[in-house]
């Protein structure tokens, strides 16, 4: 057997996957993409499915319009509804992996919500055990819906500060692009992108439209457009070494973004940017 493997694989097999020298050779060789024409597009809970009719509608016109001319990948927010699961949890003393699975039934009720006003054109929603079928959906109907949440649940790790899970939509849309290795992830939101401080709150906020995770990370934001955890998976990428922010309120956004412009905010992990 030995015969067949080669040096790498010999040495997997027979080494320590503690050893430093042997986990650098792994990653050597380049990673596959394996859905480069798709598009994940995380579509924002509090910051814009709860918004409603005014806000979800148009976008739904968009993402149709695009059908056939882009493959997209729809992850869903929890938004409101999880922060209020989250209050209750926290008061009953749940801990951070039961406050996890809160989150992804309410981020997964938005998925369920977008999928039966996009049902006429066929688009499906999937759970995690669905994702190796969707190559097939997106050829066959060129999007699906997903929830946002990643299904870490009781295996989620405590956060650094208190207990709310760290990992959550934007994280979990994030590694969906990056495992896949997709064209695109676009973040649509309710602001133009990413600001200095909260642009609803702070009137003298400074739009940034383009920056990287270093930079990012030495400005020491209070308030940052998604979740620090992406910033941190962003450093070690293959694939998802940049991320953009958009205004999905402002109609005509997404096709700009999914015909690559410059639209919102991109964040890069490495590069130029502000």
């Amino acid at each position: 057997m030995d015969n067949l493997l080669t040096r790498l694989g010999d040495a997997l097999v027979h080494g320590s996957l503690s050893d430093e020298q042997l986990l650098a050779d792994t990653g050597r060789d380049p990673v596959l993409p394996i859905l480069p024409d798709a598009n994940v597009i995380k579509i924002g809970g509090q910051s814009f499915i709860d918004r409603g009719r005014a806000a979800v509608f148009p976008l739904i016109d968009e993402v149709v319009a695009n059908l056939g001319r882009h493959k997209m990948i729809l992850g869903t927010g929890a938004g409101t509804r999880a922060r209020h699961a989250y209050s209750v949890g926290l008061d009953l003393g749940m801990p951070t992996g039961v406050l996890s699975v809160l989150g992804t039934f309410v981020s997964m009720q938005n998925a369920r919500m977008l999928n039966y006003l996009l049902a006429k054109h066929g688009i499906p929603f999937i759970e995690p055990a669905q994702f190796a079928q969707l190559p097939l959906y997106l050829a066959e109907r060129g999007a699906v819906i997903f929830f946002g949440m990643p299904p870490y649940i009781y295996w989620h790790t405590n956060p650094k500060v208190g207990r709310i899970p760290p990992h959550r939509t934007d994280t979990g849309c994030y590694l969906v692009s990056e495992v896949l290795g997709t064209r695109s992830m676009i973040y649509v939101k309710d602001e133009k992108g990413l600001y200095t401080a909260d642009p609803k709150k702070d009137k003298n906020a400074r739009f940034i439209p383009k920056i990287t995770v270093a930079e990012l990370k030495q400005m020491d934001l209070a308030d940052v457009v998604v979740e620090r955890s992406v910033l941190d998976l962003m450093e070690n990428a293959q694939h998802r070494r940049s991320i953009q922010v958009i205004n999905g309120l402002e109609p005509g956004n997404l096709t700009r973004a999914l015909e690559g412009e410059h639209v919102g905010t991109i964040i890069t992990a490495d590069g130029e940017g502000a």
